[in-house]
């Protein structure tokens, strides 16, 4: 229901109106980061599968094709609710969607610490990619409309580093819980992610909801009320509110069809333009091979001569802690250097490095101590790369470009793309190395990464400082 723009506003309006006051960049900061928090189940819900397979295999009897499917098919399981998350967020708005998103993420686990056959596990994985879609389209949307234009780049940028700590995370529960018996073991690791989702869907309910969003349910007082409090000044707070307001009335007058046939089947020259950057951006950061590292590193690492189930998780922690700290400096620089440079940095040191880890396993067969020393530098190079711009500016960048009407629909589009081309990584990367050798996998993925670094340059113009009602512009030229 729409609702008369006099009613009263969702937070009182700050009294210092005018003044650039610290505090209410403070706020915007605490609701992208309680928006962002509910993206750390989702990593850690993908990449504990890399330790707990090892038991699980144990426990259950797995098959290597079981055990490749499970891992990778919630990414293509993702897709049902990443397509679905669009609608999900205009319709309950983008907090009451992740609210549900914490729910299914809350089953999921249980589901998962509960299972006790491969048809269990893979219903578990099928309800818990509901909440993760869910969480990682609607988290890019909200943090890139609550933002102001002078940090949307390090904010957006949160829910990777949530990502990447859910990741860690993982490694730390796979190598925490290593040592309890085996049919203990995985499933404490599953459980230990039931209690979270409820305390964070109890900040989700604290956060304001997205300005954007009241706009275009007519909700204007609220949204402004908002803006007041995100916004570096009362004035900035106003403008934007004038800007929202032009867009909302610019989609309702343009609207011809549904939001997908605009995107897909009649789009605008500008609008093919964007959903061309968006869906381009998300299958190269994914077939550059990212998830062959966060799902088979134990594998890789073995490949190159550690035995030890203890060095090989130890050495996944280790570049758990280089992916978290790296994307802190993409999120430190992106509003400073923008997010062209560093998605030009990142591809091409992605195609390097995997390049390098390629050589490493090549050779590996002559020396194993070094082999597995040079393999762990280069997979600790490639997270540093991926993470200082693939990792957090692809969420970024889609979700700032993307015009209000076509916003949640069209970060949907982009992370199923993301999800499709991941779940083809994921569930064929033993396959693959069973076919052209895992080194060659990784010269493959070098390959790619550096077809991206010519996308980019090619087809991605600079969007640091613009408002988001001003990317239209942009992409018309």
């Amino acid at each position: 229901m729409a609702h008369d723009g006099a009613t009263d506003p969702l937070l009182a309006s700050p009294t210092t109106a005018g003044k650039p006051g610290r505090s209410r960049n403070m706020y915007a900061f605490g609701c992208a980061t309680l928006a962002s928090m509910t993206t750390i189940l989702m990593g850690y819900n993908l990449a504990l599968m890399s330790g707990a397979q090892l038991f699980i295999r144990e426990d259950l009897g797995l098959t290597d094709g079981e055990i490749e499917v499970l891992a990778g098919s919630i990414n293509v399981f993702m897709l049902v609710s990443i397509l679905a998350a669009g609608w999900a967020a205009d319709v309950l708005g983008r907090r009451g969607t992740l609210v549900l998103a914490n729910a299914f993420l809350m089953v999921g686990a249980l589901a998962m610490s509960l299972g006790g056959s491969y048809t269990a596990l893979m219903a578990a994985r099928f309800v818990t990619s509901f909440g993760s879609g869910f969480a990682i389209v609607v988290t890019s949307v909200y943090n890139a409309e609550i933002s102001p234009p002078s940090t949307r780049g390090l904010l957006s940028s949160l829910l990777e580093i949530f990502i990447s700590l859910g990741l860690m995370l993982s490694y730390v529960s796979n190598y925490a819980f290593a040592g309890l018996p085996v049919h203990i073991g995985w499933r404490a690791m599953f459980a230990a992610g039931v209690l979270p989702p409820m305390l964070l869907a109890t900040g989700v309910l604290a956060m304001p909801e997205s300005p954007r969003w009241l706009a275009m349910r007519g909700r204007d007082a609220d949204a402004r009320a908002v803006l007041l409090r995100t916004s570096d000044t009362a004035a900035e707070a106003d403008l934007r509110l004038e800007e929202i307001k032009q867009a909302v009335k610019e989609a309702q007058v343009s609207e011809g069809g549904s939001v997908w046939s605009d995107l897909l089947v009649r789009p605008s020259p500008g609008v093919r333009r964007t959903v061309i950057c968006v869906a381009g951006l998300h299958f190269f950061q994914q077939a550059s091979g990212i998830d062959s590292l966060v799902l088979y590193s134990p594998l890789v690492f073995a490949k190159a001569g550690m035995s030890s189930n203890d060095a090989v998780l130890g050495a996944t922690i280790a570049w758990g802690v280089v992916k978290t700290c790296f994307i802190l400096v993409a999120t430190l620089l992106s509003d400073r250097l923008g997010r062209r440079p560093l998605l030009l940095a990142s591809a091409a040191g992605v195609a390097a490095s995997m390049a390098s880890l390629g050589v490493t396993l090549s050779v590996g067969a002559t020396s194993s101590a070094a082999s597995a020393t040079a393999s762990v530098v280069s997979v600790m190079a490639f997270m540093a790369a991926f993470s200082v711009g693939f990792g957090p500016l692809a969420a970024t960048y889609s979700a700032e470009i993307m015009p209000l009407r076509l916003r949640a629909q069209g970060v949907s589009l982009g992370v199923a793309a993301n999800r499709l081309t991941s779940g083809v990584v994921s569930m064929t990367f033993i396959s693959l190395a069973g076919w052209i050798t895992m080194p060659g996998c990784f010269f493959l993925y070098s390959g790619v990464g550096a077809a991206g670094c010519a996308f980019i340059y090619a087809r991605l113009p600079e969007t640091r400082g613009r408002s988001l009602e001003d990317m239209g512009a942009l992409f018309a030229k």
